[in-house]
């Protein structure tokens, strides 16, 4: 399954992500966790430190070989030059499966506390002022466009805060997307702008309200986002010494807060995969990017990569080679 957290900055997004990559993981879980997000935090959030976190590899820095990879043989993508960030698989195109053995998994992978990380990367000197983040982040589209996913497995996207995600049909890859909202008005502000911005594209949507205080906060929360409140989280003595770089085991939680985490895996296990609408998603923004700018950007007619007959899924999958 294929999982996304989301809100707006101090949230606590990537503190509840990385719990919910370490529940998994620990459960024996094949987990792959991304940290898509410009300030680079997860691999510290899943105790790493922070020169180990800065040592993976960056993905949006080799973007080319992972194009270059993905591409294989299909002959409607005549080189890693003419592929973008909403570039879908066809016939001939390299499938990824979960934390394979690949060249992306293999060289773009740091293992941390039973799951697999990778990163788009920071902001360099020589991004200031010239790039924007979705240079780095289209690493992580073309990898879920070509990842065949299959039950039991997880890939957990910890992702930029605010509605970064809706630069290109990032936001439309996954199975259920988590939006970690604080109870106040602008924690909620950023669900009114998600579910605005998703409406037309059926995006599975469940809010975790966090730093929660009692029941005054969780009824906040529940007039402002209904019944997709999923659960709350307080602010736990466990959690904040995780996030002080103190010494943390998922069994410091309360039972309260490990019933939270298996209630979002359950929440997550229950989507049932609809690989044709994901493979029509991402014709859909790959036509609108083409025509956007794609088109110009790279001298190919990208409309032509499409394989209107190809559907990504588990039928037909192939090895990476």
């Amino acid at each position: 399954m294929k999982v996304a957290f989301v809100g707006k900055g101090g949230s606590g997004k990537t503190t509840l992500s990385s719990l919910f990559i370490r529940h998994l993981a620990a459960d024996g879980a094949a987990t792959v966790a991304i940290d898509a997000d410009i300030n680079q935090h997860l691999g510290v959030a899943l105790g790493m430190t922070e020169t180990s976190a800065a040592a993976i590899p960056a993905m949006g820095e080799r973007l080319p070989e992972i194009k270059d990879y993905l591409r294989g043989s299909n002959p409607r993508i005549s080189s890693a030059a003419s592929m973008v960030k909403t570039t879908p698989p066809g016939r001939g195109s390299r499938l990824l499966r979960l934390g394979g053995e690949d060249p992306i998994h293999g060289s773009l992978t740091a293992h941390v506390d039973g799951a697999r990380l990778m990163a788009t990367g920071p902001f360099t000197d020589e991004d200031l002022g010239v790039a924007c983040y979705h240079s780095k982040t289209g690493a992580v589209e073309l990898y879920l466009n070509h990842l065949v996913d299959e039950p039991g497995e997880y890939v957990v996207v910890d992702c930029t805060a605010g509605a970064e995600s809706f630069a290109s049909g990032l936001f439309t890859r996954f199975d259920l997307t988590f939006l970690v909202a604080e109870p106040t008005r602008k924690g909620v502000s950023v669900y009114r702008q998600w579910t605005d911005y998703a409406a037309d594209y059926d995006v599975a949507l469940a809010v975790i309200g966090n730093k929660v205080h009692g029941p005054d906060d969780v009824a906040f929360l529940r007039e402002h986002v209904g019944d997709a409140l999923l659960a709350c989280v307080s602010q736990s003595a466990a959690v904040r010494a995780m996030e002080q770089g103190r010494p943390f085991a998922l069994d410091d939680l309360d039972a309260t807060d490990r019933a939270v985490l298996a209630r979002m895996r359950a929440a997550v296990d229950s989507r049932e995969k609809d690989w044709p609408k994901f493979a029509r998603q991402a014709v859909h923004f790959h036509l609108k990017n083409a025509a956007s700018w794609a088109n110009a950007a790279t001298g190919h007619t990208l409309e032509a990569q499409v394989d209107p007959n190809f559907v990504l899924g588990p039928p037909t999958r192939v090895a990476a080679r």
